[in-house]
C-alpha cells in the first residue's frame, strides 16, 4: 500500500480549480461601495456625477460578469449600478436647477444689487427684493 501526499504549498491554478476563480466579483463590490458613496455625496459634483458614473460602469461590468458565469453576486453588481445611476441623475438636476438660477436675470440684478450695497439693512432689503423677483 502506497500513500500519496499534496503539498499544501502548491499553488492555485484557477483553470483547474474554476470554482476558485468564480469567488470574487470585485466589480460588484466597488459598484456597490461606489454607488453608495455617491448616493451620500450627490449634492457635490464629484460625489454624484464622476463617483456614480463610475458605479454605473463598474456595476455593468459586474453584473455582465455574473451572467455570464464568471463572477458571483450579480445583484450586488445591479444594485451598485442603480445607486450609482440614481445619484448621477439628482445631482444633474441639481446641477441644471443651480446653472439655471445663477444665469438668471433676478440672480444678476441680486448679485449687483448685494455688490453695491453699504449697510446690513440694504443687504436685506437685496434679499426681499430677490424673493419677490424669484416667487413673481
Amino acid at each position: 500500500m502506497t500513500l500519496s501526499f499534496s503539498s499544501p504549498t502548491q499553488p492555485h491554478d484557477h483553470a483547474r480549480h474554476p470554482a476558485d476563480a468564480r469567488r470574487a466579483n470585485g466589480m460588484a463590490i466597488a459598484a456597490l461601495v461606489l454607488g453608495i458613496v455617491a448616493l451620500v455625496l450627490f449634492w457635490t459634483v464629484f460625489g454624484g456625477i464622476v463617483l456614480g458614473l463610475a458605479a454605473v460602469v463598474l456595476g455593468i461590468i459586474g453584473a455582465r460578469r455574473a451572467r455570464g458565469g464568471r463572477a458571483p453576486h450579480r445583484t450586488m453588481s445591479v444594485v451598485g449600478a442603480v445607486l450609482g445611476a440614481l445619484a448621477l441623475i439628482v445631482s444633474v438636476v441639481i446641477l441644471a436647477i443651480g446653472a439655471s438660477v445663477l444665469g438668471s436675470d433676478e440672480y444678476e440684478n441680486f448679485d449687483e444689487c448685494v455688490r453695491n450695497a453699504t449697510s446690513q439693512g440694504e443687504r436685506q432689503a437685496c434679499e426681499r427684493d430677490f424673493e419677490r423677483d424669484v416667487n413673481d
